[in-house]
């Protein structure tokens, strides 16, 4: 049995993004049988769970492991940036399977500024993007997110499963004219990734200033540029009431199960940090006070930026 990278955390249900949002677009889209394994409050899989996974009985009823899916950051696990060793753990178990390793890594940029920051990564690393996802066989990276970009993905990947996606694309109805107007940008927002380590501590200090608050409950991690907080057990606000009451104080963060979502970029400074701290204690004061507006209901998406606006 492979030893566990895991920190000691609790395990939690399937946190997959490809899994939990997408419409199920794997199965509906790609015939593809998800087979979903727990994650750990920091994004890390149980490794003896994936082994048995992939150990699958040579029977005809039974459909064989074709792909490991890993996450990093891990958005439903607070941003949670899984480290190098469990990917390579997760990498070891996959090739003794023969089965290939894709990253979805939507904001991989955020993640190898934490791994960095948390020595895992060498500063002065030629590559320190490609370091980050060395584990992996194929890999997704967001250009729109931290990166900052107007809009765009990427799937990287070797040449032979390259050919295959754009085939693949093309079936679908993707691809995209005069694209080199999107790339400019995307190679500028790409250029500069160092900076979200700048992003990455600010939401640390959002983090630590929440967590100061009494009736709030910040979820452990907050290792990128996701802070994923909400009203503890007993509190007399709901996560609505803190979106709503956020918003009308200027601040915009997301509802997320239960809980409430705030996302840092180069549009937050450290202004827009403390000034969402404050803006929170408000809200909390307000509703212990009877004084909250009740009755309406948070957006599903939304942002934290100096200027009220967020990609």
């Amino acid at each position: 049995m492979l030893p566990s990278t895991s920190h000691a955390a609790p395990l939690s249900p399937p946190q997959s993004h490809i899994f939990v949002y997408e419409q199920g677009g794997a199965s509906t889209l790609g015939s593809v049988a998800l087979h979903t394994l727990p994650n750990a409050l920091n994004g890390e899989l149980p490794l003896d769970a994936l082994a048995a996974a992939l150990a699958a009985p040579d029977d005809p009823h039974f459909a064989l492991p074709a792909l490991v899916c890993l996450e990093n950051t891990h958005n439903r696990c607070g941003g949670a940036v899984v480290s190098l060793a469990h990917m390579a753990a997760v990498k070891e178990a996959a090739s003794a399977a023969g089965v290939p390793v894709h990253l979805d890594g939507a904001r991989l940029a955020n993640a190898a500024a934490a791994l960095m920051a948390r020595g895992e990564i060498d500063p002065d690393h030629p590559r320190p993007l490609a370091a980050a996802c060395a584990s992996a066989d194929s890999v997704s990276l967001c250009l729109s997110k931290g990166l900052g970009a107007p809009v765009g993905s990427v799937l990287c990947g070797a040449a032979p499963f390259i050919d295959r996606a754009r085939r693949a694309r093309k079936a679908l109805g993707g691809g995209m004219r005069q694209a080199g107007l999107l790339a400019a940008p995307a190679r500028l927002a790409l250029a500069g990734w160092r900076a979200l380590a700048a992003d990455n501590a600010r939401a640390a200090a959002l983090a630590a200033g929440l967590s100061a608050i009494p009736h709030l409950l910040v979820l452990p991690g907050a290792d990128s540029n996701i802070v994923v907080f909400g009203p503890q057990a007993g509190a007399p606000l709901t996560a609505d009431d803190l979106v709503t009451g956020l918003a009308d104080r200027g601040v915009r963060v997301a509802a997320m199960r239960g809980r409430v979502r705030a996302v840092t970029s180069s549009e937050v400074g450290d202004g827009g940090v403390e000034r969402a701290i404050s803006a929170a204690k408000e809200v909390v004061a307000a509703a212990a006070s009877g004084a909250l507006e009740r009755g309406r209901h948070g957006a599903a998406y939304g942002g934290l930026t100096d200027q009220d606006t967020q990609r």
